[in-house]
């Protein structure tokens, strides 16, 4: 089949990025002299018919936005069998060929089930700021994101040497501790806890007590919000107060703030190459395919294997920082 018109759609949760790699899909569309058409909302928008022929003038000016500018949108509907039908028929009633999809392993799920059921090729951008997909480096997004998390854990410790204090800090990462370990790393964490590595309670009480005993008057405990040492950071912080009463202690959580911000650079160039890759991968025949970068190749992964696998944490960066914390 000729493919003569391809629609984009973000999904999920946003990212940064998301922008750039939607520039990059409808200009690319354009070189190749096919139509594209932006889908608001996702796979609701897909369901709700809002969906809007994009041109090149469509997307100026949006390579340094955070967010997407097609919106995001989880969708129940799209979870059923009847849901789903009714998006095919607004992809025949729109003429559309195939559909690039900008989002994380939900995302993506839906998709290849889509594709599965109506045969309407599908290939995947990785946009979530977690890191946790099979078959890339890097998802788009997150480079920003630990940049973001560093930038806000150096103003936090200006107040933790200011008055002596120990800050919990917990980043997101509810499975992969990608962002935690890498920003700890790049601030100086006295510890960093996350879902991968088994350090406990304990483990951190030894560590808190030799860098009080080293006369460290103030400290950053970088957390993963998946890390399972307490039922919650709050709780954690309690418990490390029963065993220092004298510390005094503050939580901050940097939430939702991680997933805003202009793209980095890295982000910009990856979103870029990644949406010409998967238009380019539609036209040679190429679907259920998710767009990654592997040893600084763009590469492409099943989307059942980017969905079922796992991203690994890099050990030898969890060895460095136990080495940093001394």
């Amino acid at each position: 089949m000729k493919i003569k018109k391809i629609a984009v759609l973000t999904s999920g949760g946003d990212s940064p990025g998301m922008n750039t790699a939607l520039r990059a899909v409808v200009r690319t569309c354009a070189y190749n002299k096919i139509k594209c058409a932006g889908v608001y909302r996702g796979f609701e928008g897909l369901i709700n018919n809002e969906i809007k022929e994009l041109e090149t003038r469509s997307v100026r000016g949006i390579i340094n936005r955070g967010g997407t500018m097609l919106y995001s949108a989880r969708s129940e509907a799209f979870r059923s069998k009847s849901g789903r039908k009714k998006a095919y028929e607004n992809v025949i009633k729109n003429n559309i060929d195939a559909i690039v999809v900008i989002g994380g392993d939900g995302s993506f799920t839906g998709g290849m089930i889509f594709e599965k059921e109506f045969n309407i090729p599908i290939v995947g951008i990785p946009g979530t700021i977690d890191n946790d997909l099979y078959g890339t480096s890097h998802t788009l997004g997150y480079d920003t994101a630990i940049n973001t998390v560093m930038e806000a854990i150096d103003k936090i410790r200006d107040t933790a040497i200011s008055h002596d204090r120990l800050f919990f800090v917990e980043v997101m990462g509810r499975d992969a501790g990608h962002i935690a370990l890498n920003s700890g790393i790049a601030i100086g964490a006295q510890d960093i806890l996350i879902p991968e590595s088994e350090v406990g309670l304990d483990d951190l009480i030894v560590s808190l007590r030799r860098s009080k005993k080293l006369g460290k008057t103030s400290n950053i405990v970088v957390v993963a919000e998946g890390d399972k040492t307490g039922k919650s950071v709050f709780e954690l912080s309690k418990k490390v107060k029963e065993r220092f009463p004298d510390y005094e202690i503050k939580v901050s959580v940097l939430g939702h703030m991680q997933r805003g911000g202009s793209p980095s650079c890295f982000d910009r160039v990856l979103g870029t190459k990644m949406g010409v890759i998967a238009v380019e991968s539609l036209l040679a025949g190429k679907s259920s395919k998710m767009v990654g970068i592997i040893n600084g190749k763009i590469e492409l992964t099943p989307l059942m294997s980017a969905i079922k696998g796992t991203s690994k944490i890099n050990t030898e960066l969890i060895r460095v920082s136990k080495i940093m914390n001394i």
